[in-house]
């Protein structure tokens, strides 16, 4: 595993320089150092505090990465050096948290790194598929299309997931606003109501029975409610960090009825467009799989990417051992095969990723008509059936009023 170390140089004309390098060891460390005519001085391994210290700062997003992207690519483009490309975005990104991170890429730079070994040392802020492709770029010297294509592929990843975003939001704010009154009228309500009843007495219905039972409990038992809860969330998370766990949750999400079909969708087209992305900057396909199968968001197509990495090592093309995996359509097996014969894999793989978006955003759309007037009968039944429960009794009420009158 590579470690940062920390040297101190002198240079041709006797001129102090500090800086940090990534490294295997400290050797290697003075042997690069040596190689470009410095002479070392000092050099100490250390522990990275930049990424600790910017956790408890602004977030960075894949909008400002997004920005930095297409701006660091515009001006690479335009002739600018990297270093004094990466000084201006510093000067000009809105987030200061961003900044830091940028001056501290242009101080490695500098320092004589390479744009991606800057960035590996940055892993918790740019992702696996950045540092490889940026790597990719250099090493074909077309930094500024890496860029770019980088800033397209995170803003298409970042308009579906907005738009399965914006359609849920209204439905999930209804059921919780619906869970929420029909909560307050059974701890608020139902007790006024229970105590004129016993005041008139009479028998009072199953129904109506049944809502005072479960009034009684949730004032009562409170606590049970809440701490069930707690747990519950509490074992989800535990397990969810598991492997098995994880595996298990996602297969599960999968299987889920109308939903675990656009779960699927989603997953084929991030897998799609982030494959393209990497075969069209130049990444091995080996190194690309990899990646793939770190950024899937899915356990279940994880695990299969892995295993048919596994296979295309051992000589497999890429499409025959994703066919035994019933996660990806026959469609897409079929298109991968047919772009690995022709030579263009990143081609079709766009395509792929473009026709399930489209399926995504058709999917979502029809399931926001849909759940609209399903959510409406909901909050009818669950409301008016404590409504309904409350004044069944007063048909015995009225009958006792009469009686007495």
């Amino acid at each position: 595993m590579p470690a940062t170390y920390a040297y101190k140089v002198r240079d041709r004309q006797g001129k102090i320089i500090s800086g940090a390098i990534e490294a295997e060891s400290a050797q290697a460390v003075a042997s690069k150092l040596r190689s470009m005519g410095y002479v070392v001085l000092e050099i100490q391994e250390k522990k990275e505090a930049l990424s600790f210290s910017l956790s408890f700062r602004r977030k960075i997003t894949q909008k400002d990465l997004t920005v930095f992207s297409r701006q660091f690519a515009t001006m690479i483009n335009s002739g600018v050096s990297i270093t004094r490309a990466l000084a201006i975005l510093a000067e000009q990104t809105e987030n200061p948290t961003l900044a830091e991170v940028i001056k501290q890429l242009r101080k490695d730079v500098e320092a004589g790194l390479s744009l991606s070994e800057a960035l590996a040392k940055q892993r918790k802020i740019f992702p696996p598929i950045f540092i490889n492709m940026v790597r990719a770029g250099e090493a074909g010297g077309v930094l500024d299309e890496t860029l770019l294509r980088l800033a397209e592929h995170f803003e298409k990843d970042a308009a579906i997931k907005a738009r399965v975003k914006s359609a849920l939001t209204y439905p999930v704010a209804v059921l919780v606003f619906s869970l929420f009154i029909a909560t307050a009228m059974i701890i608020f309500v139902v007790p006024t109501f229970m105590n004129m009843f016993e005041s008139l007495g009479g028998n009072l219905p199953a129904a109506t029975m049944m809502l005072v039972n479960l009034s009684n409990f949730m004032r009562s038992k409170w606590y049970l409610i809440i701490g069930s809860i707690v747990l519950l969330v509490y074992s989800y998370r535990a397990l969810n960090k598991t492997d098995k766990g994880k595996y298990f949750f996602d297969n599960l999400k999968l299987r889920l009825p109308v939903f675990g079909g656009l779960i699927k969708k989603m997953a084929i087209s991030k897998f799609a467009r982030t494959f393209s992305t990497l075969v069209a900057s130049g990444v091995p396909i080996l190194q690309a799989m990899d990646i793939v199968a770190d950024t899937a968001g899915n356990e279940v197509v994880a695990r299969a990417l892995r295993e048919t990495r596994a296979s295309i090592k051992e000589g497999e093309t890429i499409s025959k051992p994703l066919s035994k995996f019933s996660v990806f359509p026959p469609m897409v097996v079929q298109m991968i095969a047919v772009g690995e014969e022709t030579g263009a894999l990143d081609t079709m793989l766009k395509k792929i990723a473009d026709f399930y978006d489209e399926e995504v955003a058709a999917m979502v759309d029809s399931l926001t008509s849909l759940l609209e007037p399903l959510l409406m009968i909901f909050l009818g039944i669950v409301i008016g059936g404590i409504v309904i429960a409350l004044y069944l009794p007063m048909f015995s009420i009225i009958s006792v009023l009469n009686q007495q009158g």
